[in-house]
């Protein structure tokens, strides 16, 4: 798996308050904006530095709004008219959907958005045909430089005034995102060379159908504040702007014929005609006029209405990258989970990797030239690094970015069909996706894209959807790949939504095996006679002796259920394949997909783990993923606005046959990663009953080693959190656990009997949690292994309080925890306030004689303790021969192991210390370790030389041959 702006296309309200103004100087902008001294920007450069000066040079000179009216009442009242104009575009265009809040209270259109290139083009380059695919994206020529958009109406080559501009770009190139930042621009005075601008959607004209309306009533119906000085807006001359997003909503025809010459502004037409007579110049005819559109249908207007060509071409400089990640992930946190919150270091650090990234690793630069490509990535990164609303899954990310590029979309709004761009997207790229995962392959040649391009075309109709398709979404979806050894082929611009569209090309059902598409209708028709037929000669068989022919024909109804079945196999098939896909170990050091998601759009620091390329036998682990995602009822329900909805029946279909296929995984031990992606398949899917019954036989939940991040937590808790059976064991050493992370976890520990937390750098803070935990009703946590834990003596001060109203715990682990004496004194003190206790492991604390001896007293009068831990601490001979002389006189049953010898033989405990040291190694202290051993070693030889017994001196002479190889490793002498 090898890693994975702009806003809402259709939904141009939904919900943020007033864009504040831009801060006084970005730091971040000068390191990488600023040329060279002695050199000037570049033209992209000019459009990068223009979000620090917005969309004008200067500010609008004050008092001349009232120029464009007569009289000084009407310009009261134009002025007033105007202003309420300005407040309500601000605040209609400052909503932004809800996928954008998640990104930050503070998040608005001023503080994150950068200019994409704008390339000003001719009508030769548009008409020139493309040879290929044509999907990279050609550079702007010194003769045409790039355009800010303050530049869009100056003068032309020729020094004619330019009155229409059309702006056109992909699917994805930032067109939306650019005419909401215009029309703020205006409403807050930075676009000073327009008095009044007038925005319209073509897709909300489009829905008007032939109804009749003047032009003063579109514009009175939308924006009442002008119905005052409708009749004023002649006067305004080019200073009126009118912005027409989305042309390809449109049908427009220029033709006399087709419509009418109509310059009344009161007349009535149809909204098309209003539109064809203000490109026409004959309604309004000085009037300024901005249109956006996709390609395809740059067409629809003639050349000699258009006095402007531009392209819109993303973020083809990866500065411009660079300055749309430092805004965008600079944004605070909303804290939607308390206790997670990214630090600005950490937040600048993740900006430091994706930079370095963007420099080394040209495909991941190549994807972010889309900026919409650029919002997936830092909602990917926010969804792995930042808090978690409820209920967001990474399917839920993939698919919430499909509707903010493609909700409304229609292929061509000159075809009958209607047919949705998703579902044309779906059905292609899906095909080609799915193909390319079922081969275990991510690069396509030409041919291949063709291949699935065409496949089944047949009629004009279908070539011609197929070309708008080819000019308008291809690139959204494929981009050439730039790495070595691969020029030539393509690939899906994000990897994971190659494995996106192949999960819903399956869960659509758009896979058909040749038997499937054939046999489903001749099934159906079967059937269908059988039932006629079986009826009749039900009827002709009571007068006839013809019974034998009803019950041949009763066999036709069987069909159908027979092919149900062998729909079923196929579904089961899939399934399998999903499974097989989800855990397989071959891929790199077998990381989760989490975390190999991270480093996929991060990069790798330090010594890459695997190889530079690619290896042949891809790995796929996030369809699984998205299948089980898109079969959730939130995505479906989205999925259904997109113009591709999925079935209920098949739903339940495949959710049974992934059950089936599932449940039989219950009674393997999986790897800890491939345990954490078991749990992350169940974290998308959304449903707690299926995952609760397939996750009943779960007794060991052993994720050591993996690397706990705010994400990971929240999806062990979502997942296991409301399960009802007691986990066995609870593993979470070496996780990197912090103490947000144990809160999140809360609802798992309670279900566990053993729990290790070792290795996990907790500190005394995590001490209250864990303390709450063993004072929670339901506790039933019977061992505790706190092991390298920073704990010190203020956290186990923490932990006495939990032991004293616990009932449940009896084995319990503090070794190297740093308590030292006070914390083994606070121990003895407090240590008779619980009776359950039964083993207690205090090595290794750096303990000296009287504290050693304090709670070595209290263990030995406590009611029910077996055992005690204290070797490794800085116990002298004396003291451990003190220790030794004291529990063979003392009347308590508590065993204390001090040494790897009691009195002249060796202790039964030997083999447990000797493997407690080799198990920590890399954790522990070597020089204090080996300190440690060479005394034990001392004792050894000593009471060796002590004893005459030929069977106790090949039992330390065996003892003293571990402790000498583990000196050996330490670096130690070894004698």
């Amino acid at each position: 798996m090898r890693w994975g702006l702009h806003l809402s296309r259709a939904s141009w309200g939904s919900g943020l308050g007033r864009i504040p103004r831009p801060p006084d100087r970005i730091p971040f902008l000068m390191h990488w904006s600023w040329p060279p001294k002695g050199e000037h920007p570049l033209g992209p450069l000019r459009a990068f530095v223009r979000y620090h000066r917005s969309s004008a040079d200067t500010a609008p000179p004050p008092g001349r709004h009232g120029q464009l009216f007569q009289s000084t009442s009407a310009a009261g009242k134009g002025l007033e008219a105007i202003h309420l104009h300005r407040q309500n575009l601000a605040e209609w265009f400052s909503r932004l959907p809800r996928e954008e809040r998640q990104f930050g209270p503070t998040f608005a259109l001023d503080t994150v958005h950068v200019d994409p290139v704008i390339r000003e083009s001719t009508p030769d380059e548009l008409l020139r045909p493309s040879s290929g695919l044509a999907l990279d994206h050609q550079s702007p020529s010194a003769g045409l430089p790039p355009l800010a958009l303050s530049q869009l109406f100056n003068l032309d080559a020729c020094g004619r005034r330019v009155q229409t501009v059309v702006l056109y770009g992909t699917v994805g190139t930032g067109k939306s995102t650019l005419v909401r930042k215009m029309v703020l621009d205006w409403c807050y005075g930075r676009l000073p060379t327009f008095k009044l601008v007038i925005p319209f959607s073509c897709e909300d004209l489009s829905s008007l159908g032939p109804a009749p309306a003047s032009l003063c009533q579109l514009v009175a119906q939308r924006y009442p504040p002008l119905k005052e000085i409708l009749t004023l807006m002649p006067a305004a001359g080019p200073r009126l702007l009118f912005v027409l997003h989305g042309l390809e909503r449109l049908n427009l025809d220029f033709r006399l014929a087709g419509t009418a010459l109509c310059s009344d502004l009161k007349e009535p037409a149809a909204p098309a005609a209003i539109i064809v007579n203000l490109l026409r110049k004959y309604m309004l005819p000085e009037a300024s006029i901005l249109v956006t559109t996709r390609p395809s249908a740059i067409g629809r207007i003639p050349s000699k209405y258009v006095g402007r060509y531009g392209e819109i071409c993303g973020f083809s400089d990866t500065n411009l990258q660079k300055l749309y990640f430092q805004l965008r992930l600079n944004q605070p946190d909303c804290g939607h989970s308390a206790g997670f919150s990214a630090t600005p270091a950490q937040r600048d650090h993740l900006v430091q990797m994706l930079s370095r990234n963007l420099e080394g690793h040209h495909q991941i630069a190549a994807a972010c030239f889309l900026p919409s490509y650029c919002w997936l990535v830092c909602a990917t990164l926010h969804f792995l690094h930042a808090p978690t609303p409820a209920g967001q899954t990474l399917t839920s990310i993939y698919t919430s970015f499909l509707r903010l590029n493609f909700s409304g979309e229609t292929l061509d709004s000159t075809d009958p069909s209607n047919l949705s761009l998703m579902a044309y997207a779906a059905r292609t790229m899906g095909k080609l996706a799915y193909e390319g995962v079922s081969s275990r392959k991510t690069y396509f040649s030409e041919e291949d894209v063709r291949g699935c391009l065409e496949a089944g075309i047949k009629t004009e109709e279908e070539f011609q959807l197929l070309h708008v398709f080819h000019r308008d979404a291809l690139r959204f979806f494929l981009a050439p790949c730039v790495e070595p050894g691969h020029r030539g082929t393509f690939v899906f611009t994000v990897p994971a939504m190659q494995e996106y569209l192949a999960a819903l090309y399956i869960v659509l059902g758009l896979r058909k095996t040749t038997l499937q598409r054939v046999g489903k209708e001749a099934a159906e028709l079967m059937g269908r006679v059988g039932e006629d037929v079986s009826l009749v000669l039900g009827i002709v068989a009571k007068l006839l002796p013809l019974r034998i022919l009803p019950l041949l024909f009763n066999l036709l109804k069987v069909v159908p259920q027979v092919f149900g079945r062998l729909v079923g196999k196929s579904r089961e098939a899939v399934a399998q394949a999903m499974v097989l896909e989800m855990f397989r170990e071959e891929d790199y050091y077998n990381d989760d997909v989490l975390d190999q998601m991270g480093a996929s759009i991060l990069g790798v620091e330090g010594p890459r783990r695997h190889p530079d390329e690619p290896p042949e036998d891809e790995v796929f682990e996030l369809f699984p993923m998205f299948m089980g995602g898109l079969l959730s009822a939130h995505n479906r329900a989205v999925l259904a606005q997109l113009g591709c909805p999925i079935k209920n029946l098949d739903a339940l279909e495949n959710a049974q046959a992934i059950k089936k296929k599932l449940g039989k995984l219950g009674q393997q031990v999986l790897p800890p990663s491939e345990l954490l992606d078991h749990l992350f398949f169940h974290y998308e899917f959304q449903n707690q009953r299926f995952s609760n019954e397939l996750l009943s036989s779960l007794r060991q939940l052993n994720l050591a080693g993996v690397r706990m991040t705010p994400l990971k937590c929240t999806v062990v808790a979502a997942v296991l959190g409301s399960g009802r059976h007691v986990l066995d064991e609870v593993n979470f050493a070496s996780c990197q656990l912090d103490p947000a992370g144990l809160r999140t976890l809360m609802p798992v520990f309670l279900r566990a009997r053993k729990l290790g937390l070792q290795l996990n750098s907790l500190g005394p803070e995590a001490c209250r949690d864990l303390r709450d935990l063993l004072l929670h009703d339901h506790c039933q946590i019977t061992t505790l292994r706190l092991s390298n834990n920073p704990l010190t003596a203020a956290g186990v001060a923490l932990l006495l309080e939990g032991l004293k109203g616990n009932t449940s715990l009896t084995h319990l682990s503090l070794l190297h925890t740093g308590l030292g004496d006070e914390g083994l004194e606070l121990l003895a003190a407090q240590l008779d306030h619980n009776h359950q206790l039964q083993e207690l492991n205090v090595a290794y604390n750096g303990a000296g004689d009287k504290a050693a001896l304090a709670l070595a007293k209290a263990a030995w009068e406590h009611p029910s303790l077996e055992l005690l831990h204290l070797y490794f601490n800085e116990l002298s001979s004396e003291g451990r021969q003190v220790l030794r002389d004291l529990g063979g006189t003392a009347e308590g049953g508590t065993r204390v192991v001090a040494s790897l010898t009691e009195g002249a033989v060796v202790s039964e405990y030997w083999s447990m210390i000797l493997s407690e040291v080799q198990r920590n190694l890399n954790s522990w202290d070597w020089t204090r370790v080996r300190r440690h051993l060479e005394l034990l070693l001392r004792d050894l030889e000593d009471n060796r030389g002590a004893t005459l017994n030929p069977w106790r001196k090949a039992q330390l002479l065996r003892v003293e041959g571990e402790v000498k190889a583990l000196l050996e490793q330490l670096g130690g002498p070894g004698s």
